[in-house]
């Protein structure tokens, strides 16, 4: 693991590609079914209190199940994700029945799984405040830490160009994104906080805020 902050650590990955993070003893997000091993292994050896996901997609809810079955931990997500992870709706609301999702559905999708904290606006994690920022998914959220302003936004913002590979603050594809107006609202109000560390859901983590700021400011 790489520690960003204090209490803040970003688990082992290919490439920054999909991001696990975690909080003091709070696992954020679940990477994809494919991640089991590199998850397990990385965790074994700490203590765990929660799953805290950031928004209910195929590369975040991933292990999520295996995760909280092997440490018996509860499940935390966003009111409006609640029904996604457990089953009752498409994990993928954004153009579901298109070839791209299907095909992330099939071999990254994790199976459903109980929530058993259901966040709301201005609930702690580990320390971090809860911050509804829908548009990507419904129960989209940011975990802001007000002491020293560090951010994990999800996929609020995508620190890299997926074409290119290029580090760079972005939109996240519209093809996976349910409103991205609304998501653009969340990205303004990312900005608002004043964040000096975000971690996004893909990409490295960004510490040049003007980036952030340059890109809200493109939106008109």
């Amino acid at each position: 693991m790489k520690r960003l902050a204090p209490d803040v650590f970003q688990l082992r990955g290919f490439n920054n590609a999909i991001n696990v993070y975690l909080l003091e003893d709070v696992l954020v997000d679940a990477a994809t079914k494919l991640a089991r091993r590199r998850i397990m292994s990385q965790i074994e050896d700490r203590p765990l209190s929660a799953l805290a996901l950031t928004h209910c997609h195929p590369d975040h809810q991933g292990v999520a199940k295996v995760v909280c079955e092997a440490r018996g931990i509860p499940l935390a997500c966003h009111e409006a994700d609640v029904a996604a992870m457990e089953g009752r709706a498409p994990v993928q609301q954004a153009n579901p029945n298109h070839p791209v999702n299907r095909l992330i559905g099939r071999f990254w999708e994790g199976p459903p799984h109980q929530v058993s904290r259901v966040l709301q606006e201005g609930d702690d994690v580990a320390g971090f405040r809860v911050i509804h920022a829908p548009g990507h998914s419904a129960g989209e959220v940011i975990f802001f830490r007000d002491s020293d302003r560090v951010a994990i936004c999800g996929d609020v913002i995508n620190n890299v160009d997926f074409l290119t590979g290029r580090t760079r603050p972005g939109e996240p594809p519209k093809l996976f994104t349910l409103d991205p107006e609304e998501n653009r609202r969340s990205i303004r109000k990312l900005v608002d906080l004043g964040p000096s560390l975000v971690c996004p859901g893909h990409g490295p983590p960004l510490r040049d805020i003007a980036k952030l700021e340059t890109l809200a400011a493109s939106f008109g």
